[in-house]
């Protein structure tokens, strides 16, 4: 009874602690609150822009930052979202993704293209061109926008999207330059619409897809490319304070000048898909992943080979799913896999093993269907794993000779050559004592008590002897 009542004086005790604490805890949470940061002093609390960083390719991780910062900036109240960009471009799906979530926001999207040195290429210039507001700072650059996929051009000529090349050289068009024509075709067609939506430069657009044209900063204001040119956050809503966008059909006048500015960065999420879809950290996933299960099956009871193998592939499928994968590529790589297990499971003195390697090596290197800068598979990586399998199967392959070599220790065949004792007199069928054990032995010439003998042959339990000097 003394115990239980103890207990409930406890819980009294904590219960009454917690409600003691529980306005500390509110002030510590209010203090842990996102403190915004602003380049505009005369801010006024209540009213705020969203600022975001685009830094290098954009692929899966950035269109899924900015998609999911766009919906909360649309929940949250805040009026304006400000892009902040430096990219040699990316990949042609995250891409839409991004100008998509764009078009359709109901919070006007300026992208600015900064800070001094910066770049909006390739697929940078679409989502400039998509943007409420399309800002550049000084001595920055817009452009290069043909689709990175078909740079190279035709063998044996320059490239030339429009198939002037073929002309030149009076060969028939053949099936690739008609998908380059139409992939070239697609870009400029969508950059013209998305140039027509905020009444930008549409026909530099073109030119930008078609002849992978850039221009300096200075150049795309007086070309009407971009709206302004800004030295920082609040030089830009400075500039942009008053000017009327149109948000889904709508009219709206910015009211910049006061707005607070509060920048966010990646979540956990944002910044591990941004890691795993990496495409040289997919692949290592990949190899460890495989290699982890292999040492599995090759030593079950391991158990930590298994569970980081299994985790590692599962994590590489799904990133790959994310990727432009070439299932060519990876097909390669699954059937070298294929071979050098075989290799090792049934010797085959490396011919299996080292057409497994030749199978995935060329399978890593086609593994990415793009040619986006950032978005290839290491080739230092590629040739690290290809010579740790090799010697791997090298040490295989001298394992099962040094094998084959040495000489045997047990059954039948291990009996020829043996020596041993006759253990009596005997002229035709006897018995020997051989590897410590009594055999009934049958010899063509009499033996003596206690002499030496040596096994020429075995049948069934019978050994064939003959005398050691013989």
């Amino acid at each position: 009874m003394n115990s239980k009542l103890r207990i409930a004086a406890h819980k009294a005790r904590i219960c009454f602690l917690l409600a003691a604490l529980m306005p500390v805890f509110g002030v510590v949470l209010a203090a842990q609150e996102p403190i915004s940061s602003t380049d505009n002093a005369g801010g006024v609390l209540g009213r705020r822009a969203v600022l975001l960083d685009i830094q290098g390719p954009i692929g899966p991780a950035t269109a899924d930052f900015l998609t999911g910062t766009l919906k909360n900036v649309a929940s949250g109240g805040a009026e304006l979202l400000i892009v902040r960009m430096d990219t040699p471009g990316g990949l042609d799906a995250s891409t839409r993704d991004i100008i998509k979530s764009i078009l359709n926001s109901d919070v006007p999207v300026a992208t600015f293209v900064a800070p001094d040195g910066a770049r909006a290429a390739s697929a940078g210039m679409y989502i400039l061109y998509a943007s409420h507001i399309a800002a550049m700072s000084p001595a920055t650059n817009v452009g290069a926008a043909t689709p990175v996929s078909i740079i190279g051009g035709s063998k044996g000529g320059k490239q030339n999207p429009s198939g002037e090349d073929e002309k030149e050289s009076g060969a028939a068009p053949g099936a690739g330059d008609t998908m380059t024509r139409k992939v070239v075709n697609d870009a400029a067609a969508y950059a013209r619409s998305l140039a027509a939506k905020h009444g930008r430069n549409a026909d530099w657009a073109e030119l930008a897809v078609r002849e992978a044209a850039s221009i300096t900063a200075e150049k795309a204001l007086e070309m009407g490319v971009i709206d302004l040119i800004a030295t920082d956050i609040g030089d830009l809503l400075e500039q942009i304070d008053g000017r009327t966008v149109k948000v889904r059909g709508v009219d709206r006048v910015l009211a910049t000048k006061s707005l607070l500015v509060e920048q966010v960065e990646p979540d956990w999420k944002s910044e591990m898909l941004a890691v795993i879809t990496s495409p040289t950290i997919a692949y290592l996933l990949l190899m460890v992943g495989v290699y982890g299960l292999i040492f599995e099956g090759y030593n079950p009871g391991a158990i930590l080979p298994g569970v980081i193998g299994a985790i590692c592939l599962l994590i590489a499928l799904y990133a790959f799913q994310m990727l432009p994968v070439n299932y060519v590529g990876f097909a390669l790589i699954v059937l070298g896999i294929v071979l050098m297990i075989f290799e090792v499971m049934n010797p085959s003195f490396g011919v299996l093993g080292i057409g497994g390697i030749i199978s995935m090596v060329i399978g890593s290197i086609i593994l990415m269907d793009t040619d986006v800068p950032g978005f290839t598979v290491s080739r230092p990586l590629i040739g690290a794993i290809a010579v740790a399998s090799g010697m791997g199967l090298m040490a295989i392959v001298g394992v099962a000779v040094k094998a084959r070599q040495r000489p045997l220790v047990a059954g039948r065949e291990e009996m020829i050559g043996a020596p041993g004792t006759a253990l009596k007199d005997f002229d035709r069928l006897g018995e020997v004592f051989v590897h410590g054990e009594c055999w009934a032995a049958v010899t063509g010439v009499p033996l003596k008590e206690g002499q030496a003998v040596v096994v020429k042959g075995i049948n069934g339990l019978t050994l064939e002897v003959s005398p050691a000097e013989d």
